[in-house]
């Protein structure tokens, strides 16, 4: 393909995913987001973008979505819907509990511009258990694939996984439900995987912190913790919990035990990948959010804290000289980030657009 492909995103959240998109072969025309500080951060990193700020249940805005897609023959169309209603760590486990967050079915919002349009390639990108949901379609309900199939197979080729960030030079374990859409006569290859980056070897280098403190290297700074928390984490090794200690556990104002699950006030480990970042991995009381830490001369644990954004940056893939609009906290940072794919596998599916032999091109990093 010797011109760049026209993409609309759907879903944009902050555009964190598409930070690493290959420049010379896509142009991302138009985004859709609801939220607007999620727009406005959009627009930030990408100026060029028209930004949509809207319900894409508002057939104003959907209307709106088609009208440019058509009128400026968008090629790719990238859908990631809110991810919340469905993951492991919300509230909603079953079927029924799903049907009561509208968030789940926004994707059918998707597939009405899928209609209205001629798209050469689609991505549709969420957590695993997304793929296993069933959607109301034509008076019974189906999986998404199976709607995909009975809407389009016969002007699309379609495809399902579920992808591992860590197997695609992304230090972090985060799979991701990956269904392809391309149309028929068309190619789209699947990455190669690629060897694991633990976590020593993406991060080991930076300069330790106690909770508060900043080297003075930019985004490394490390939040200021509460003085209990800290205390327990010090006499907590790598790959541990402090709710485990028999001595040093969390605990409430009041003196009492903070009760938790297994990983949680836990350290990561330096040999494994970063588990998944999520929109809680500023709380050092969530899920396995503790720096691994390195055993002092006293027998403690240095670095009672969570990863800093430079270390969030770096096992997300996200470019560690990013800026972001002024006013913006480092919780919000963390939530955007923990919403969206992290961009280095967004990369590695994107360019194989085109691509019938994998072998025909180099892999990178």
């Amino acid at each position: 393909m010797s011109e760049k492909l026209k993409a609309i995103s759907l879903f944009s959240g902050a555009g964190i995913g598409e930070l690493k998109l290959p420049k010379d072969k896509i142009e991302v025309i138009a985004a859709n987001e609801l939220i607007p500080k999620r727009a406005q951060c959009y627009s930030h990193f990408y100026p060029e973008t028209e930004m949509i700020c809207g319900d894409i249940t508002d057939k104003v805005v959907k209307n709106k979505i088609i009208e440019i897609a058509n009128k400026k023959q968008a090629d790719l169309l990238l859908v990631t819907p809110p991810c919340q209603g469905v993951s492991t760590l919300g509230k909603n486990k079953k079927q029924f509990q799903f049907e009561n967050d509208n968030r789940n079915f926004l994707i059918l919002e998707a597939l009405d511009i899928i209609d209205s349009c001629n798209f050469d390639y689609i991505l549709i990108e969420n957590v695993p258990r997304f793929i296993k949901m069933y959607f109301p379609f034509e008076h019974d309900y189906f999986t998404l694939e199976q709607i995909l199939n009975q809407k389009f197979r016969t002007k699309y080729n379609i495809e399902v996984k579920v992808l591992n960030a860590k197997d695609y030079g992304v230090p972090q374990l985060r799979p991701r439900a990956i269904i392809k859409l391309w149309k028929k006569g068309k190619y789209w290859a699947w990455p190669k995987k690629d060897d694991e980056i633990t976590l020593e070897e993406a991060i080991g280098f930076l300069p330790s912190l106690e909770p508060g403190e900043d080297s003075g290297i930019k985004w490394h700074y490390a939040k200021p913790e509460n003085p209990r928390a800290v205390l327990a984490m010090r006499h907590t090794k790598s790959g541990q919990s402090a709710i485990k200690n028999k001595v040093f556990y969390p605990k409430k104002e009041d003196g009492t035990r903070i009760k938790g699950f297994h990983n949680t006030f836990k350290r990561l480990e330096w040999d494994k990948p970063c588990p998944a970042r999520t929109t809680y991995c500023g709380s050092i009381s969530s899920h396995n959010n503790v720096h691994p830490g390195h055993l002092l001369s006293d027998g403690t644990y240095s670095d009672p804290r969570v990863l800093t954004l430079l270390e969030t940056f770096i096992v997300s893939s996200i470019p560690e000289d990013i800026d972001f609009p002024d006013g913006v906290t480092d919780s919000f940072i963390r939530t955007i980030i923990g919403e969206a794919i992290p961009p280095q596998l967004m990369k590695r599916i994107i360019e194989l657009i085109g691509v019938n032999d994998i072998d025909t091109i180099s892999k990178t990093r």
